[in-house]
């Protein structure tokens, strides 16, 4: 399929799927014309990236983490290394947590003064 139908079947614009290709996270063989072509399995693949992003990892991340990602929601086969990296992003993000409920601490006793 081409780019303008993936981006119409995922509702993700062709730019960000060029992104993704870029990052290595899709594949797009070429047609004899040059353009791009993917298969089937590519709209699984963006949707895997988009649920992906939306839970907070990079691109970084997800490029090692899509080997290992089955179906759409996405689940996971557990690699080896899958786990290890889940627990370090969930580390990450529960640290950036405890700064912001410092912050938001400070903020309101800075309210709290007369």
């Amino acid at each position: 399929m081409l780019i303008g139908e993936l981006s119409r079947r995922t509702g993700v614009s062709t730019r960000l799927l060029r992104y993704y290709e870029e990052q290595g996270l899709l594949e797009a063989g070429r047609g004899p014309n040059g353009y791009r072509d993917y298969d089937e399995g590519s709209v699984v693949t963006v949707r895997q990236i988009r649920a992906l992003l939306s839970a907070g990892l990079s691109t970084e991340v997800i490029r090692t983490l899509l080997p290992c990602v089955r179906g759409e929601q996405p689940g996971f086969d557990w690699c080896p290394a899958v786990r290890a990296t889940l627990q370090r992003e969930l580390a990450a993000v529960d640290e950036r947590i405890d700064d912001l409920q410092r912050n938001r601490g400070a903020l309101a006793d800075y309210l709290a003064q007369p």
